[in-house]
């Protein structure tokens, strides 16, 4: 870092706080957009591949070396804490300097899941040690990166997640910077809204002021550790732990962080009959302005076995935690070792308030508090973020950076996605996320979250290619083709990132990203009926999972 400074001619504000920093020193490299539009779109338009790429070798790429002389520049041309962005546009993997992701040549195959669970990979770690260093550096003068990355292959965003994650940043990864889902995220990233400011905060901070009976174990979500310790913090750690302060380097109405702590009351005297947790949240408003919110909680002590417990109870916001628990626990435990732990949770959890006849589950309830919970863990099991076989690394790591920073509801769509049901007898309904809701005059939508899909049943998509809704007497058939559609922008409209919108037919091959995720209730091993859609897997479906869970939880 020092080094790049002195090749520049630059300061690092940070140890010079007693001293102005000269104009013409920051104006080398930092002026207004107004001053230096022309310059910088020529610049942009001039760039030319610096060496020919030999046959067999990919294109050097120092990306880690540019964006470390990027914080470099922006450490020393800006006031501390002032905030920024670093936005990182790339097409291919860093091949050399530091961050280095895969080797030039061709012959050396980029990383796999495969690899990174047997430990083959030593380019990957001297990758994170790197990142992580820059991370440091990002949050300390509240820095954001963020990674734009347009590509059909990897480009190391699993090495380059850390970084992005702590400091708010955005990760975008895309097939072409020409796709509309690219455009809309650079769109949306410059928003406005109705003011003269960017709709960006910078170099916000979270403490967290708690009873002396609660104990604050960690937060998971993108935010850094400052590691200020005090009577309140818990020794055991989850996440970013050890403190109860955080800073993030932006943040956003749609920002959301996991706090998780823990009683510490002695069995030898009654705890007081109520608890206090205060968050109080600092940060730069895009004005320039620096702004406190501070929400205070007070809630009520209840025994271990208080009906209070189950009524409050929120099985949602329980399935959207259990799921960043789960990544993080992934991040340095195998995927089969993460399911165990999953499963044995959930059986702890149905055993406990579960009602039932010891010994015989066909007696076993569960009331509506905890009802949908099981299920929630049974798609959790089966979904990107654990099952990481029809994911890349570079996928993966995006998938649990959306999930560490989503509200409730968008996890849980992450976690059991929504299906919506059009067709010629009524408005939309929403129906079971299974494999029996797939039917050929219907047409489906579904979302994930991270892509849109409008499946088109047999019959419908035959009609369709025959022209039948250009036809005036067949206008029930064009609004029917044109309701999921209208539907569908609503939602990639609403959502940032851009999500991917997939248009397929029944039994065409884009059908896989439904099938993926639907409850294979009818597999190759099923009794099959005519016309009925079919999952070849090897999966349990829903109802045998909950059959299994009900025999486990009744044996205490």
């Amino acid at each position: 870092m020092f080094q790049i400074q002195q090749l520049l001619g630059v300061r690092h504000s940070r140890y010079n706080k007693l001293a102005t920093l000269k104009p013409t020193e920051a104006q080398r490299f930092l002026l207004p957009v107004s001053e230096c539009e022309f310059s910088i779109t020529s610049a942009i338009e001039d760039l030319s591949s610096m060496s020919a790429c030999p046959r067999g070798h990919r294109p050097l790429r120092a990306t880690g070396a540019a964006i470390s002389t990027a914080v470099a520049l922006l450490e020393s041309c800006c006031s501390p804490y002032t905030g920024g962005r670093i936005m990182v546009f790339t097409s291919g993997p860093t091949t050399v300097g530091p961050g280095l992701v895969v080797e030039t040549d061709l012959g050396k195959a980029i990383r796999s899941h495969r690899d990174i669970f047997n430990g083959n990979v030593p380019l990957v770690e001297k990758a994170q040690d790197f990142y992580k260093k820059v991370a440091k550096r990002l949050t300390d003068s509240a820095l954001v990166l963020d990674l734009l990355a347009c590509s059909l292959d990897q480009i190391g965003a699993a090495e380059l997640r850390y970084p992005v994650e702590v400091s708010g940043g955005l990760m975008v990864l895309t097939e072409s910077f020409e796709s509309e889902q690219f455009k809309s995220c650079l769109r949306q990233t410059f928003k406005r809204e109705g003011t003269d400011y960017l709709n960006m905060n910078f170099n916000a901070t979270i403490e967290v002021v708690t009873s002396k009976e609660v104990k604050i174990c960690g937060a998971l979500g993108p935010c850094i550790s400052l590691h200020r310790q005090n009577s309140s913090v818990s020794h055991k750690e989850i996440g970013e732990g050890g403190t109860n302060y955080w800073r993030m380097s932006t943040l956003n109405s749609k920002t959301c962080i996991a706090f998780f702590f823990r009683a510490d009351c002695s069995r030898d005297t009654d705890p007081p009959t109520v608890f206090f947790i205060q968050f109080m949240t600092r940060y730069r408003h895009g004005d320039g302005s620096n702004r406190l919110r501070v929400t205070t909680v007070a809630r009520r002590w209840a025994g271990p076995r208080s009906p209070e417990i189950a009524a409050g109870f929120d099985q949602e916001a329980a399935a959207a935690v259990m799921a960043r628990l789960a990544v993080h626990r992934a991040e340095t435990y195998h995927v089969r070792d993460v399911i165990r732990w999953l499963d044995k949770m959930l059986i702890r959890f149905t055993a406990k308030f579960g009602n039932y006849v010891p010994e015989d589950p066909s007696t076993f309830r569960l009331s509506t508090n905890f009802s949908l919970y099981p299920q929630f863990m049974y798609y959790l099991r089966r979904s990107q973020f654990i099952d990481v076989g029809n994911s890349s690394p570079d996928e993966t790591a995006f998938f649990r950076l959306m999930l560490n920073r989503e509200g409730v509801v968008g996890s849980l769509i992450m976690i059991q996605p929504t299906l919506f049901q059009y067709s010629f007898d009524g408005p939309p309904i929403p129906v079971l996320l299974d494999v029996s809701s797939i039917s050929p005059d219907v047409i489906l939508l579904f979302d994930s979250y991270f892509y849109i899909v409008i499946h088109y049943g047999s019959k419908i998509a035959q009609w369709r290619k025959l022209g039948y809704h250009k036809d005036p007497n067949h206008e029930n058939l064009r609004k029917l083709l044109e309701a999921p559609e209208v539907d569908a922008e609503a939602l990639l409209a609403d959502r940032f990132p851009v999500p991917k919108l997939i248009k397929c037919d029944q039994h065409g091959s884009q059908a896989r990203f439904l099938l993926a995720r639907l409850n294979p209730s009818v597999t190759q091993k099923s009794q099959l009926s005519e016309g009925s859609e079919v999952i070849f897997t090897d999966d349990v479906c829903l109802q045998v999972f909950i059959e299994h869970l009900q025999e486990l939880a009744v044996q205490g």
